[in-house]
């Protein structure tokens, strides 16, 4: 069973702002939770509730809601800003 993908205002302002053959390559990656919301390489956050998975040098953090089947995208950025929030 396929997972809805819900992404905040914040994330979408974020996404927005990423051009380029990246913003391919993350649409690709958050399309692609709806079917595997922990794909091999994702990893639960330590600090902070979430998951996150690389794509390239950017970073999508999301949490999982297994009971809805629901995936909310938090932040999408560039890893050396991602932790920072």
């Amino acid at each position: 069973m396929s997972y809805n993908i819900f992404i905040l205002r914040k994330a979408q302002k974020e996404l927005s702002k990423i051009v380029g053959r990246d913003y391919n390559h993350i649409k690709e990656a958050i399309w692609n939770l709806r079917s595997e919301p922990r794909p091999k390489g994702c990893k639960k956050l330590t600090g902070r509730a979430g998951w996150r998975i690389r794509v390239g040098n950017y970073r999508i953090i999301y949490e999982i809601d297994d009971t809805q089947k629901n995936i909310t995208i938090l932040h999408i950025g560039h890893r050396r800003d991602i932790y920072k929030i």
